[in-house]
């Protein structure tokens, strides 16, 4: 067997195997029992049929099972495919079968009750961790055989994401970009340590994980952490007090949050904040969302000057990143493009902006999609043919070549640091027997930063409470995607063409607000 590079989980499990690599709750998995694990899961993947290539769809919370998940995928040259553990049923299945997805893993209290979103499909099989239910291969068996050799990885497992856009179906994204010739890979190479020190981990950091694992965050945690051979805690449900509580047991010092977890931080009564150390934080992270400035002094004022904001899309990877210093010097800025980054705001004729203009906003990076998975290649209005990606972004560039977010040009919702996209919502709404058109938008909300609401007309004769149009969207729709509220009225705004004017709607809720996202 070759030696482990460097900075892999098997390299740290051949310097260090007795030292903490996880810890959750009362859960430690040293160095060398995490690949030991990884070794008997992929051996026993591999008896279930999984082969190099294959999709493995992980629909699991923060939990210990992701990183052995992880690093068996990669031992096997596998794909991950995160999803999100509280989608419904169909809502699945629309994404198993969309991917070709090939197995899955899962965490659910009740497993079962996913079982009818395999129908159809061929999966090679299905892994329950927790519960046993009836198709499902229990976790325990799977690390059961030793296998007959160690294997070593040869990196991490691409990692496919599902966002959606304004067809409102879910739309699959291979993470990575930088195949083909040695200058790609070197051009790739820079970008990634452009982000990576953006934030730097250093040796002997303790990271606090809280990010999903359906989001590029949350692997991107473990990853890194994993890189730099240090510790990671995880946090399967996020809440205020227990981040505190870990932060000062494990002497966390690296932590990247959405803007929902700051806020409920920042509410917590001043006795309980007094309570917790949390001197060790070296460097905090925030993303996913827009950061009220408000918010941003709050967590400078209770951790110290450590903050740094980066922007990032699915499709496009990590875009700028603004250093704690630069706070206060450029207050509402996204930050400078990493490097390999190009942006460039667009005025909807598709021309270049000066400096100080306001437009969409258009990037160029080494991880830019050039389609979606089984799908066919964007086309111009998304990707242009200088390789520039439509962000649905609305802002400008100062200057110095700092960016300035303020509005967007899409109707996605950002709630909690989770994408919603209003069609994929609407299309469910039209379901219903008495609406006869609807629009949904997204409306301030002090904790989330936005929450989904819906505007239905209803057909001539009928009849709907509000309550009515919630319910039907039980079942149908993800919780954090139904709408907290409904409105009823008696006609929607549209133009003299027939087109959905969702700003009118939308503007008297933002009137006045810091920032339009």
């Amino acid at each position: 067997m070759s030696e482990p590079q460097p900075g892999s989980l098997e390299y740290w499990a051949k310097v260090k195997p007795d030292a903490p690599a996880v810890i959750e709750d009362d859960r430690v998995l040293t160095w060398g029992a995490w690949n030991a694990a990884a070794d008997r899961l992929a051996h026993g993947l591999s008896r279930l049929g999984l082969e190099a290539g294959d999709i493995l769809v992980t629909r699991m919370q923060i939990r210990t099972e992701w990183p052995v998940v992880s690093a068996a995928a990669g031992k096997l040259g596998c794909r991950i495919l995160g999803l999100n553990w509280r989608l419904t049923t169909e809502e699945t299945q629309y994404v198993l079968a969309n991917s070709g997805a090939h197995a899955l893993v899962c965490d659910d209290v009740d497993p079962a009750a996913l079982a009818p979103a395999f129908a159809g499909l061929g999966l090679k099989f299905a892994v329950s961790i927790d519960a046993a239910a009836e198709g499902f291969v229990p976790w325990a068996t799977l690390l059961a055989e030793a296998p007959p050799a160690p294997r070593l990885a040869a990196g991490n497992p691409p990692l496919i994401l599902y966002t959606s856009g304004t067809t409102g179906r879910p739309k699959g994204v291979v993470m990575g970009g930088g195949e083909g010739d040695a200058e790609a890979r070197r051009v790739m190479r820079e970008y990634q340590q452009s982000v990576a020190g953006g934030r730097p981990q250093s040796a002997g950091d303790v990271a606090l994980v809280t990010l999903p694992m359906h989001h590029g965050a949350g692997p991107g945690a473990i990853w890194g952490t994993t890189a730099r051979g240090n510790t990671m805690v995880l946090l399967r449900r996020f809440d205020p007090e227990a981040a505190l509580k870990l932060i000062e047991t494990h002497r966390v010092s690296v932590w990247t949050g959405v803007p929902t977890m700051y806020k409920r931080l920042a509410a917590l009564p001043p006795e309980v904040l007094a309570r917790y150390d949390v001197s060790s934080i070296r460097t905090l992270g925030v993303g996913a969302a827009p950061v009220p400035y408000s918010l941003k002094e709050w967590i400078i004022g209770h951790f110290g000057d450590c903050l740094g904001e980066s922007y990032g899309a699915t499709e496009t990877g990590m875009l700028t990143a603004l250093a704690p210093e630069m706070q206060t010097l450029k207050r509402g800025s996204s930050g400078l493009p990493y490097r390999h980054v190009h942006i460039r705001i667009r005025d909807p004729e598709g021309r270049d902006l000066a400096a100080g203009e306001e437009g969409e906003i258009w990037v160029k990076t080494p991880m830019v999609i050039r389609g979606y998975l089984n799908a066919g290649p964007l086309g111009e209005d998304t990707l242009d043919g200088e390789g520039f990606f439509r962000t649905g972004d609305i802002g400008r560039l100062d200057d110095d070549g700092y960016l300035f977010i303020t509005d967007r040009a899409k109707d996605m919702i950002v709630s909690g640091g989770v994408n919603i996209y209003p069609a994929e919502i609407e299309a469910a709404i039209m379901r219903h027997p008495a609406v006869q058109d609807v629009a949904v938008i997204g409306v301030p909300d002090e904790e989330f930063g936005e929450q989904v609401k819906a505007f239905c007309e209803l057909k001539p004769g009928r009849a709907a409470e509000p309550a009515d149009i919630q319910a039907h969207c039980v079942g149908v729709l993800a919780s954090y995607k139904r709408p907290r509220s409904v409105e009823i009225v008696a006609e929607l705004p549209r133009n003299t063409m027939g087109k959905l004017l969702k700003r009118e709607l939308r503007d008297p809720y933002w009137t006045g607000r810091e920032r339009n996202v």
